[in-house]
């Protein structure tokens, strides 16, 4: 009978929660979705406690999908677990934490991918933000190291990928601004430029490289290492390589808002700004602003949403709103406000007993290659829950003010 009462419970809060998200006070939705994402996750974490291993990346019609610390994935769920603990100080979630985060330290040495700042920055860098744990800052440095070996500074860009080298001679992916924030702590932390300096050569050169006129971004960009010019410009992960792959538009406009509040380069905010301008009026953005899996695919409305986009977008978006003008602030909540609402209601938060733990549903992975649509994915729940905190601290913010 114990067992059944964290579920009775859970299936309570989710009922409460879930089926006036969009007309509550956003406080209550933030709280109470807080509360269900915990709930969910203590689940998820009490399944996988003993298998030392393993982390869990997606659920897709019912099945767990676990992958090792290697994956590019493998620090999202940590993370999740970080961001859970400083919003409710528990120590059962603390606990969990801890244990999940130490499975991806054999990380800090790995070379052969970027997605270092992913898997450590996630995991031990929300951990040493909230502990001060010398060990965690010591092994974000190493993978800060890790990281920078991976730049040339020829072309002036951190290295994406080494597979596809008969298509590719330099790739660089859009999702390589995520990982500047791993090198920007270390230069903070250590007083080393060098990763800052490194950091700041990537996006300047995403900048000019991977955006066109109207400020869409191509998702995978290949440079010449002779000449350290482009020469292949494609959306690997999108619908054509002309399209706008939604998730690729968030993880810019994240990654130049990050590299604004680190640098207060007024060039990254602008960017950061116009990349919303784009992406707010394109006509192929739903009125709930959960985007489709790619902008520009010509069978919308008829393809998946993508949960992940906007959970992204929407972190993204909170934290923006704090460098603008009243005017801009208010639109930019307004809109992360409505994606929040949105991910909450029973459309996207998945209900007791459903995906193993997970907390949204309906996001797209690979679609091309038909590989986890219409799934539920960890970093998806990530930021859909640093989002929440986010949002949060303001609404708590602006009461003290008032």
């Amino acid at each position: 009978m114990k067992k059944l009462i964290p579920v009775i419970f859970l299936i309570l809060l989710v009922s409460s929660c879930t089926l006036d998200s969009k007309e509550k006070a956003l406080e209550d939705v933030i709280n109470e979705s807080l509360q269900i994402c915990q709930e969910k996750s203590l689940i998820l974490a009490g399944t996988y406690k003993n298998k030392h291993n393993i982390l869990p990346r997606a659920c897709e019609k019912g099945k767990i999908k676990t992958v090792g610390s290697a994956d590019w994935t493998s620090g999202f769920f940590p993370g999740v677990l970080w961001y859970l603990y400083e919003n409710s100080k528990s120590n059962e979630v603390l606990s969990y934490a801890k244990e999940y985060t130490s499975r991806l330290e054999k990380e800090q040495f790995t070379t052969d991918n970027h997605d270092i700042g992913f898997i450590l920055n996630c995991s031990y860098g929300n951990g040493y933000q909230l502990t001060n744990d010398s060990n965690y800052l010591k092994v974000l440095i190493n993978g800060a190291e890790s990281l920078a070996t991976r730049f040339n500074p020829n072309v002036g860009l951190i290295r994406s990928w080494d597979f596809h080298k008969d298509l590719w001679q330099y790739p660089v992916i859009i999702d390589n601004m995520m990982n500047l924030e791993l090198l920007l702590l270390a230069t903070k932390e250590s007083g080393d430029n060098k990763f800052k300096d490194i950091a700041i050569s990537h996006a300047q050169k995403t900048l000019e490289n991977h955006y066109r006129k109207d400020c869409s971004c191509y998702h995978v960009v290949s440079y010449d290492t002779i000449t350290g010019a482009p020469e292949i410009k494609q959306t690997f992960q999108g619908y054509s390589d002309e399209s706008s792959w939604s998730r690729g538009q968030s993880w810019g406009l994240y990654g130049f808002t990050l590299m604004y509040r680190e640098t207060k380069d007024s060039v990254f905010l602008q960017q950061a700004k116009k990349i919303v301008s784009y992406l707010i009026s394109h006509p192929n953005m739903p009125d709930d602003y959960i985007p489709y899996w790619d902008y520009d695919d010509k069978d919308i409305p008829n393809v998946p949403r993508d949960a992940s986009a906007a959970a992204v977008m929407a972190s993204a978006l909170i934290e923006l709103s704090d460098y603008v003008d009243k005017e801009q602030s208010d639109f930019y909540l307004k809109i992360a406000e409505k994606q929040i609402r949105e991910l909450s209601s029973p459309e996207y938060m998945t209900q007791p007993g459903e995906n193993g733990g997970f907390i949204l549903k309906h996001s797209v992975g690979f679609l091309p290659q038909n590989s986890e649509v219409d799934v539920s994915l960890n970093y998806a729940d990530y930021y859909y829950v640093e989002a929440l905190v986010k949002m949060k601290k303001l609404l708590q913010r602006d009461k003290a003010i008032n």
